[in-house]
């Protein structure tokens, strides 16, 4: 193919230089034609024999030279590399290949394109870093994007130097290191957006002389220290958004003389003190989102002078007092958020005249009824609002039944208040509802029918409160039914058989109440947990191990002693007694034992094979160097195995034999293999995992292939990947060796071994270290899949190292259900989606398995713990005691005080929004690290506390 191709090129070329048809331009592009993958054939016009390119797909030319001036490819599904071809192209002036797959590195001879105005190469998989080269000689270089890629490196210094710049978008990469200064004298650049990279340290001074910026956008970094004190020379400024770092200080004050300012994003750092009044001066501001800071003290009243305000998100903050009756004047005001704050007063009902599509005061302290607008069709509320969410406060009353009138509304939480009365019917008129939860109340009455109505309805949570009668048989026409939670009710009655075709479900749970009869079989309740249908004394069914009556046909009748029809009557009555009768149920019990027997003795050979392969396993093992490599084989084996280490000078021993996989040394067993400890000949511990997944593994290529990327995965909180040993019939992977032992063990395991319990502190660490450790596994594109206690390892520091991680990379034929069996171990801590075959695994999946670690690191107690006569489920005993206002009995007693309340509380909050049944509830693990880092008390503070 490659030598078929430089015959057509050099034909090709020898024609062009003794004819004037064919151009630089024609050349330029069918090189790279050849060089990319067109799998739905869009480059098709791009035709050899044409001379003129100026007619092809995606291509412009000037009209009086016919020069190729713009290559437009967005989305054309092309991949392989961006050929060098393109730089025939000398009239180029617009270059944009984005949302494409390729891959390689950015050509530094773009530079040579002395017309190039614009290049556009988002949303590609390009690597590598940045050449410095290409801003060296930006000619006329107005507009980059590399956005979307996986470049590395650090900015280059000679982007400053680029004085034509005008937009410069290099976000979603994984750029790193601080700001070159020199970045501030591009005094004509516009758009800045660095956003979503590893950029740290402090912002250099300097950011006022960007008189031309209008869009700043430095988001979802690791940036520290001020916010720049003269970002208010800036006066083009129409967005500003620094969100997600960890800026510290007050809000600048010349902030408010960017009269042009449209948008100001700061949520997610660590600024303090109050919201200034002045902030009611910027008079184009249409969006302010100050959440998840420190902020305190009051709203301002001032707010309500910038008429022009969309959006106001506040959440997240320790702000006091009321909601300002101010906002009223906001007429274009669609979106309201000061959840998790510690505002109270009056239920602000005065909100519902103004229109708003969203508005969310959950997690506060107000006090009274709801009420709504009159009851108009027109009511601009009923008309507009999308997202009510009023859960976690103090309200009280009856459910207005004018709630039904707000037909556009996508979310309804109410849920932890102390609402009385019955649900209203009218709640069936929310058509459009996907999100309805109404727990944690006081309700009475049973659950409409007309429930049945809301056919868009993903989450129906019901629970905790005094609902009886029986579940509406017309809830099976709710198909797109995820999540629902009936459970601590009074409900009776037979479940629907037909609930079993709801096949979207995640979570189905009933647990607490009095229903009765069969539970459903098929679908999602074939794997249904126990803990969602315990507390109802009379269902029966496989999974609460309770048979459930039958009506059996007439007993078969056999007489061994006759060789007639044993249905004849004939046989005088006094021999009746002879016959020999047998009902069905009796047959199938006499079967069920003998099968049971046969199984026994199969586990039994099964286990003692295993026995006999595990001692077999433990035979030394040969190394021999292969250059960069070393080989091994068990000494028995005349075949070599392949020993890689990434690190290190890999020698297992000076001698030739050494027995890696002693029984003596294991550490531990789970759902993919055995671990043991040995030391390596430089003396380096290492923890060495014996797979047992051999017969799922497709090949050594690909074995290979997923463990070298793993191997390339560090941080502080992972366990490093060190090495690998291979042969057809044997896998190991060589870990870092954490001496401090199992998370499990300091929690659960009390002996002479392990005799001092953790202290709030080390807790506490331990919890940020896991967040940051599964941050960076997902900013890796890696989902943990098996999170629990057992799989989390403590250093000699007693650092937090999550280990176990991407094996389920290894199994390219996995799917959930084989998973679950793999990791049965983690019963407790695996989301709800591996119940339900159609909802997709996501990296939300390690989010609940987090927030589940979180409660068991604060209260001391393993996420389900079976009693004699209940089943204890961690995360629903600490939301009940949260809700009770009991949340501090949850706390591990081994702490016996010795804990900072204003850390414990909002940790074992965040654990339980982590452990939300619904996907799109839990927060990423980035903002996790975010809300710890705001979780946390000054060091002084804590010590002092727990002195």
């Amino acid at each position: 193919m490659v030598l078929k191709f430089l015959l057509f090129l050099l034909s090709f070329i020898s024609i062009g230089l003794c004819s004037d048809v064919l151009n630089d331009d024609v050349l330029g592009l069918i090189v790279f034609k050849a060089g990319v993958h067109d799998p739905y054939s869009k480059l098709v016009s791009w035709n050899d024999s044409n001379d003129n390119a100026c007619n092809w797909a995606g291509v412009k030319c000037d009209p009086n030279t016919n020069r190729v001036t713009e290559l437009t490819l967005d989305g054309f599904s092309l991949s392989g590399q961006i050929s060098r071809g393109l730089l025939r192209l000398q009239n180029l002036q617009k270059l944009s290949l984005s949302q494409n797959n390729f891959t390689g590195s950015i050509n530094p001879d773009f530079r040579n394109l002395w017309s190039l105005q614009y290049i556009d190469l988002s949303g590609n998989s390009l690597s590598g870093i940045i050449p410095d080269e290409l801003f060296q000689q930006c000619g006329t270089l107005k507009s980059i994007s590399f956005a979307n890629n996986v470049l590395t490196g650090e900015l280059p210094e000679s982007l400053g130097s680029c004085m034509t710049l005008q937009s410069a978008n290099l976000s979603g990469n994984q750029i790193s290191g601080g700001l070159p200064e020199k970045i501030w004298s591009l005094s004509g650049l516009e758009v800045l957006d660095l956003s979503n990279n590893r950029l740290e340290g402090q912002i250099p001074e300097g950011f006022g002389s960007m008189y031309s910026l209008r869009e700043i956008n430095l988001g979802k970094n690791a940036f520290s220290g001020q916010l720049p004190e003269d970002i208010g020379n800036c006066l083009q400024l129409q967005s500003v958004d620094f969100s997600e770092n960890s800026f510290s200080g007050v809000i600048p004050e010349t902030l408010q003389k960017l009269n042009m300012c449209s948008s100001v994003n700061l949520n997610g750092n660590l600024l303090s003190g109050e919201i200034p009044d002045w902030i009611g001066h910027m008079q184009s501001l249409e969006r302010l989102d100050l959440s998840m800071n420190r902020f305190f003290g009051k709203i301002p009243f001032t707010i309500g002078n910038v008429r022009s305000l969309k959006e106001l998100n506040l959440s997240l903050n320790g702000l006091i007092g009321g909601l300002p009756e101010s906002l009223m004047n906001c007429d274009n005001l669609m979106s309201v958020d000061v959840s998790m704050n510690m505002l109270k007063g009056k239920m602000p009902n005065w909100i519902f005249g103004l229109g708003l599509q969203s508005f969310s005061i959950s997690g506060n302290k107000f006090k009274g009824t709801v009420e709504f607008p009159p009851l108009r069709t027109n009511a601009p509320a009923y008309q507009s609002l999308q997202v009510l969410d009023l859960s976690s406060n103090e309200l009280s009353d009856v459910i207005a039944p004018e709630i039904g009138t707000f037909r556009n509304l996508l979310l309804l939480n109410l849920s932890n208040n102390l609402f009385t009365g019955s649900i209203p019917t009218s709640v069936g008129d929310l058509s459009m509802s996907q999100v309805i939860d109404l727990s944690n109340n006081r309700l009475t009455g049973s659950i409409p029918s007309h429930i049945e109505n809301c056919t868009y309805l993903t989450t129906m949570i019901l629970s905790k409160n005094n609902l009886t009668g029986p579940l509406p048989f017309t809830i099976i026409h709710l198909t797109n039914l995820e999540v629902v939670d009936l459970s601590h009710n009074n409900l009776s009655g037979d479940l629907p058989k037909e609930l079993a075709n709801l096949s979207h479900l995640v979570s189905f749970n009933i647990s607490n109440n009095n229903f009765e009869g069969e539970l459903p079989a098929g679908g999602f309740f074939d794997t249904i947990p126990l803990s969602s249908v315990y507390g109802n004394p009379s269902l029966c069914g496989s999974v609460v191990n309770q048979s459930c009556p039958a009506v059996h046909p007439k007993p078969i009748v056999l007489n061994p002693n006759s060789s007639t029809d044993p249905s004849d009557d004939s046989n005088p009555p006094n021999s009746r007694h002879k016959k020999l009768m047998l009902s069905i149920s009796a047959l199938i019990a006499i079967g069920a034992a003998s099968f049971i027997f046969v199984g026994v003795i199969i586990i039994t050979i099964l286990n003692a094979h295993a026995r006999n392969s595990a001692d077999r396993s433990a035979l030394p093992l040969t190394f021999t160097a292969r250059g960069d490599e070393l080989s091994c084989s068990p000494t028995s084996d005349s075949q070599y195995g392949k020993l890689v280490m990434f690190s290190g000078d890999a020698d297992f021993g000076s001698g030739a034999h050494h027995a890696l996989l002693n029984k003596d040394s294991e550490l531990g067993r789970g759902g993919f293999g055995i671990v043991y400890h040995t030391v390596l000949g430089d003396g380096r511990s290492v923890a060495i995992k014996k797979l047992n997944i051999s017969s799922l593994i497709k090949s050594q290529q690909e074995f290979e292939r997923e463990v070298k990327n793993l191997g390339k995965v560090r941080h502080d909180n992972l366990v490093a990947l060190e090495g690998y040993y291979w042969t057809p019939s044997l896998q190991l992977l060589i870990n870092e060796y954490a001496p401090n032992g199992s998370l499990f063990k300091h929690l659960h395991v009390h002996d002479d071994s392990n005799k001092t319990a953790l202290s709030w502190n080390q807790r506490f660490l331990i919890i940020v270290g896991l967040a940051k450790g599964l941050a960076h596994l997902h900013q890796n594109n890696i989902i943990h899949y098996n999170l629990k206690s057992s799989n989390v390892l403590l250093d000699t520091s007693g650092k937090a190292k999550v280990g176990d991680f991407g094996l389920a990379r290894l199994l390219p034929m996995l799917d959930r259900y084989l998973l679950s069996s793999k990791i049965q171990s983690a019963l407790g801590y695996m989301a709800p989606e591996f119940a339900c075959r159609t909802v997709k695994i996501t990296e939300k999946c390690d989010v609940y398995g987090f927030g589940i670690l979180v409660l068991e690191i604060v209260t001391g107690r393993k996420p389900v713990e079976y009693m004699e006569d209940d089943v204890i489920v961690l995360c629903d005993m600490v939301r009940g005691a949260l809700e009770e206002g009991k949340a501090e009995d949850c706390i591990d007693q081994a702490l016996l005080g010795n804990f900072v309340v204003e850390e414990v509380i909002p940790v074992i909050k965040l654990g339980l929004i982590c452990a939300s049944q619904v996907p799109s509830n839990r927060p990423d693990m980035a903002e996790v690290v975010n809300i710890l880092e705001l979780i946390q008390c000054p060091s002084g503070g804590r010590e002092e506390e727990l002195e």
